[in-house]
């Protein structure tokens, strides 16, 4: 049963309050309908946090094969000790400034309207 058929108990040629637009009607009003959006530019985390965790895997490169040698302990055993104790450091304050520079991005937010366009491809 389609839309233009009576139903039994509908009464007859009642027009509706709204009506739904036809696909020229979309059109017409997609071209004239503007929005209002909010445009800002914000960071990525994971990059961030990424670029961290690696600057505290250099430093402990660093620390671990400029260091005094230790007979008890490997270079790659101390290598792993301060890989984790400068990566996740090193995440974490790169989280830190991700979220501020985000702060400063959402302040920084600029208005502007929109149109929608379609795309027939």
């Amino acid at each position: 049963m389609t839309s233009e058929e009576p139903t039994p108990n509908s009464t007859p040629a009642q027009p509706s309050q709204s009506p739904e637009p036809s696909a020229s009607d979309d059109r017409a009003d997609s071209s004239s309908a503007y929005r209002e959006v909010t445009v800002r530019r914000a960071p990525k985390f994971v990059p961030f946090m990424a670029v961290g965790a690696i600057l505290g895997f250099l430093a402990a490169l660093v620390i671990a094969y400029t260091g005094p040698v230790d007979p008890t302990l490997t270079r790659e055993s101390v290598l792993g000790f301060f890989t984790v104790a400068l990566a996740l450091p090193g995440a974490l304050l790169a989280a830190l400034l991700v979220l501020l520079i985000d702060r400063r991005s959402v302040r920084r937010a600029e208005r502007a309207r929109a149109q929608r366009l379609n795309d027939d491809a």
